[in-house]
């Protein structure tokens, strides 16, 4: 452990000794930050204007706040608003005040876990920034949209990050064993090919976890013979251990993912489909939710292609609310790779639509009289005089008017069972 307590040793994570010195050395931020770019321009000219940074973790949100503080002339304020109240909030207020009469210097307040602020302690924060008192840069996991209110957005611009590919991922580890003034490599690391690949896989876009991984990795491994300590896969599993699952209900990740599940049952990919659900499940979304998609995906997209899947997805439904988690998964497992296998028609779907419209848009059409109820009127006003009862006529069918200028809703398709139906309604109409 001599490692960790060394004499004059950088005592701070291996993570923040690897922050960024510059611009270029931000990794898997092209987008944002390659040459050209708004917020690669604004930190640049030095115009920097309140921001709000929003992704997810160790994908450099924290790292380029600090960055532009560091390289800015105004004094730095840091908040983190899972601590932070109103009277906090205030304080950084007058001081920024005081900072700009007396000193003549702008105040940057840098907000960490923004949406954790109420409507409350964002409202007091509206002000200075829209004066300009502080330049605000909020850093967020979740999307602003669903957690920083209206006003305080209208008032910043927002930049979205995104996981770091493994790639990048890649050349962030190697810089780290190899780095000898700020990484490792006075430990002479060593890692295998699997440990590497596990590290860079298991860190699902976050350096911030690759980095803590590969600290202690490299600070638990005792050196051999030669002094160098070889990181193998059963070290790596051990320091990276279980991934944590990146899903909250109450953000978009709740959309995006069963975005995901219904566009991959809709495509015929039962794998996917079954990734993503079972994703959903273990981060604890409620089953019932997941059993109403398969519910409408039966119909909107399987139809009358496979008439079993709105019969299976029925099933599933209601064992859920019998069963419960776990067992419900295996139901709806079932139902959720008959969707995704069975052929596909949204035949149903547009013409349920189609008919919607026409009776907003379309000319108003009264039910003709053989059509409507002979209980009570037949005599009078020759209710239902006329109507031909189908199951009289050879096949059960015979023509006879059933809307007033006929419009056809229904175009079956060529899949599944939806031939055979598509066929009989040709022959019926010819």
């Amino acid at each position: 452990m001599s490692e960790l307590f060394s004499a004059g040793a950088d005592a701070r994570p291996l993570a923040a000794r690897m922050a960024p010195r510059s611009l270029d050395e931000f990794a898997g931020q092209a987008a944002l930050l390659g040459p050209g770019k708004l917020l690669r321009r604004l930190v640049e000219s030095g115009r920097f204007t309140s921001a709000l940074f929003f992704g997810p973790p160790g994908c450099g949100k924290t790292a380029l706040a600090r960055y532009i503080a560091a390289h800015s002339n105004a004094e730095v304020v840091e908040l983190n608003a899972v601590t932070a109240g109103v009277a906090d909030i205030r304080k950084a207020v007058e001081q920024a005040k005081y900072s700009a009469n007396s000193l003549g210097r702008k105040t940057l307040l840098l907000v960490d876990e923004i949406h954790h602020f109420n409507k409350t302690q964002q409202d007091a924060l509206l002000p200075s920034v829209e004066r300009g008192e502080v330049l605000l840069i909020g850093m967020t996991t979740e999307n602003p949209g669903f957690y920083v209110n209206a006003a305080l957005r209208s008032r910043v611009t927002a930049f979205e990050f995104f996981p770091v590919p493994e790639e990048e991922l890649e050349k962030i580890l190697d810089n780290a064993v190899n780095d000898k003034e700020r990484g490792v490599s006075s430990l002479r690391v060593i890692m295998t090919p699997e440990a590497r690949a596990h590290l860079v896989r298991q860190a699902h876009g976050d350096a911030r976890r690759l980095l803590n991984a590969l600290e202690i990795a490299a600070l638990t491994t005792a050196p051999d013979d030669s002094g160098e300590r070889r990181v193998n896969l059963a070290v790596a599993e051990e320091s990276i251990q279980k991934r944590q699952i990146r899903y909250d209900k109450k953000s978009d990740d709740h959309y995006d993912h069963i975005s995901a599940f219904i566009k991959s049952m809709r495509g015929s990919d039962p794998d996917a489909a079954l990734y993503w659900m079972a994703k959903m499940l273990e981060a604890g979304e409620e089953p019932r939710f997941i059993a109403r998609r398969v519910l409408i995906a039966a119909s909107e997209d399987v139809g009358n292609a496979d008439f079993r899947a709105l019969l299976v997805a029925e099933a599933a439904f209601h064992a859920v609310e019998v069963l419960g988690m776990p067992e419900a998964r295996i139901t709806l497992a079932q139902a959720v790779t008959f969707i995704a296998s069975a052929p596909k028609s949204n035949a149903a779907y547009l013409a349920i639509d189609k008919a919607g419209a026409e009776v907003r848009e379309g000319p108003a059409r009264e039910v003709p009289l053989p059509l409507r109820d002979a209980n009570m009127d037949a005599k009078e006003r020759g209710h239902g005089r006329g109507y031909k009862y189908p199951h009289d006529f050879p096949g059960h069918f015979t023509p006879q008017e059933y809307m007033p200028n006929p419009v056809r809703f229904y175009e079956p398709t060529d899949q599944g069972d939806e031939k055979r139906i598509a066929e009989r309604l040709k022959s019926l109409r010819g």
